[in-house]
């Protein structure tokens, strides 16, 4: 029996890969990155079976970056998604894995997007395409799309595809492909159906089964808060604040540096915590557990291989500040509270891109998590109000308060103030760090402290009709909103519904709080809340929009007359390209000699 795979350098992959991997935080390899990527390095086919969660993606994208040929801008490696939002995903974390390979490019191609900026991105080149199977049909009967150079095809979630109606456009396309690539199937389940596909089209696989980790988690209370309007810093000292059972916590990040990071801004703001990971010495780990253990430290910021075997009765909360990779490492995570027959409570932030993630961790725990919004101001209040009665009538029953007294007697005689205005001052005093009235600065609280259910509701709720325009444009007149810069404009083909689809979805700003677009030629401008917290604005960079980060920056006043001005000549110049152009869609479409008509469905 072999040993197991302790880390990614046992896989034999590139040293390029390797880097990528440890700056984004990943360390062991899942069971199905171990099982799957020594076969696929050495060019084998492989048919795995294993839940969303799991960690899939990396256990073939690794090993296709590994085999591709940068110098070749052609379609090397193709993978087929059964939905748009899968796809991205999927060319998203390509792109993360080659941060260190020059010139390689993915590109993802699926339906509701502009065939001509497919088409332009096309003709670029590219290495890697995730596509959805109808759109990449589209594409092969066009001929835009050339297989010629293919080595490795995937296809992802086989099951939803089935389930979906697109096995026989997957057929379609593998008959289409060079019979001599290699091919990786992946499936929750394994109906007949995607059986027989794999008997057809895969030769030889290594079979790969892995079941998602379950847990008895009945002693944990798991609840998750929709990253959403403020730091997550700012989040997590609120919830902490108004947890009743609180003693001491571990706080999972995903790299070394941010244990480090978080770990100092927690002290800053008077919490007694600190950093475990795995670039520390031994006998340094050692020692914060210990200081865990005894009461020194309350909260220890820790990344998931660092906090292995960890064994600290008192720890009363997991917070899952970065969401686990996989749901193994979810399961592991929670395991560290709810020890010794106490009660534990285990919190996840969850950004609405990682939604799906979070679908898979409930199936894997077996239980369904709760959605919470973070706790008001006047709750905070309340709760600050009653600890600080607490430590009056404490101290008034049980220490010697007789020179105290007289000195405010004195103060109240000589000064003219009566005792109740003199203990308010003294309150003021005493309460100048951690102030008994909570402020919020900032557009995003309203948002964050929202209940879930409507937060989601209004997030689902169509474009705006003319009262709510007239309202945006008011609160950008009354100081409000701002006006943001971002660099994808309309020679792009980005569109105003995108934008804000983009901001809505992955940043998770509310709709009411996204005012007027204007499209440029080569970028865009957006109003947004004035005051955007920093690690908000650092996710709305990368986001991406037609393939582009938005690299959002802030407006100066002295710029927006400017951008108008030029607005409106761009839509004078574009109105005038229009009538002189023709369209596009009248346009024959090229038909390569090897392809072949198929049935549409309807």
């Amino acid at each position: 029996m072999s040993a197991p795979i302790e880390s990614f350098h046992d896989l034999g992959l590139p040293e390029a890969l390797l880097t990528a991997l440890a700056e984004i935080g990943y360390e062991t390899p899942s069971p199905i990155q171990a099982a799957c990527i020594p076969p696929l390095l050495a060019g084998r086919d492989v048919l795995g079976e294993a839940q969303t969660g799991t960690g899939k993606t990396a256990a073939f994208a690794l090993p296709a970056l590994a085999r591709v040929t940068l110098d070749l801008c052609r379609p090397q490696v193709l993978v087929l998604t059964p939905t748009r939002e899968l796809a991205i995903q999927v060319a998203e974390a390509f792109q993360k894995y080659a941060h260190h390979l020059p010139g390689f490019h993915v590109l993802p191609l699926y339906g509701g997007q502009s065939m001509v900026v497919q088409l332009r991105q096309l003709q670029r080149g590219a290495q890697v395409i995730v596509g959805t199977p109808g759109r990449v049909m589209d594409h092969l009967e066009r001929g835009s799309l050339v297989l010629d150079d293919l080595r490795i095809l995937v296809l992802d979630e086989a099951d939803e595809m089935l389930r979906m109606g697109f096995i026989d456009d997957v057929e379609w396309i593998l008959t289409h492909t060079p019979a001599e690539r290699q091919t990786a199937l992946f499936s929750a389940t394994m109906p007949e159906a995607i059986r027989r596909v794999a008997h057809r089209h895969l030769r030889a696989p290594q079979e790969v089964k892995i079941r998602a980790a379950t847990a008895t988690v009945a002693a944990i209370r798991q609840c998750y808060w929709q990253v959403r309007g403020v730091d997550k810093l700012d989040a997590l000292t609120r919830i902490l604040e108004v947890e009743d059972d609180f003693d001491a916590a571990i706080v999972f990040v995903r790299t070394k540096t941010a244990t480090v990071e978080l770990a100092e801004r927690l002290e800053a703001r008077g919490y007694a915590a600190a950093a475990l990971n795995g670039d520390m010495t031994q006998g340094l780990r050692e020692q914060v557990i210990e200081r865990l253990k005894n009461g020194a430290l309350d909260i220890v910021v820790a990344t998931d291989v660092a906090a292995r075997g960890i064994d600290v009765p008192r720890i009363s909360h997991v917070i899952n500040y970065d969401i686990p990779y996989d749901t193994e490492a979810y399961v592991h995570r929670i395991g560290r509270t709810g020890r010794a027959g106490r009660r534990g409570s285990a919190i996840l932030f969850v950004a609405p891109r990682e939604m799906r993630m979070l679908k898979a961790i409930e199936r894997a725990t077996g239980q369904p998590i709760e959605a919470i919004a973070l706790p008001s101001r006047e709750k905070i209040a309340g709760r600050r109000v009653a600890q600080f009665r607490q430590q009056i009538v404490d101290t008034l029953e049980h220490e010697d308060l007789a020179f105290f007294i007289d000195v405010i007697g004195r103060i109240e005689k000589e000064a003219c103030f009566s005792a109740r205005e003199i203990a308010a001052a003294l309150a003021y005093l005493a309460t100048r760090e951690r102030p008994l009235q909570v402020e919020e600065t900032g557009t995003g609280w309203e948002l964050a402290t929202a209940d879930p259910l409507e937060a989601t509701q209004s997030e689902r709720r169509p474009p705006g009709n003319q009262k709510e325009i007239l309202a945006r444009r008011r609160a950008y007149a009354d100081g409000v909103l701002t006006r943001y810069r971002i660099e994808v404009g309309r020679q792009h083909g980005a569109t105003p519904r995108e934008i804000v689809g983009a901001i809505a979805n992955e940043g998770g700003i509310e709709g009411r709080y996204i005012g007027q677009i204007h499209l440029f030629d080569d970028y865009s401008t957006v109003e947004l809340p004035k005051a955007l917290p920093p690690e908000l604005l650092d996710l709305l960079k990368r986001i991406r929009v037609r393939q582009r980060a938005l690299a959002i920056r802030a407006l100066a006043d002295g710029q927006t007359a400017q951008d108008r001005s030029r607005a409106r000549a761009s839509r004078s110049q574009s109105a005038s390209r229009q009538a002189d152009e023709p369209g596009t869609a009248a346009q024959p479409r090229p038909r390569t000699g090897t392809a072949h008509k198929r049935p549409r469905k309807s």
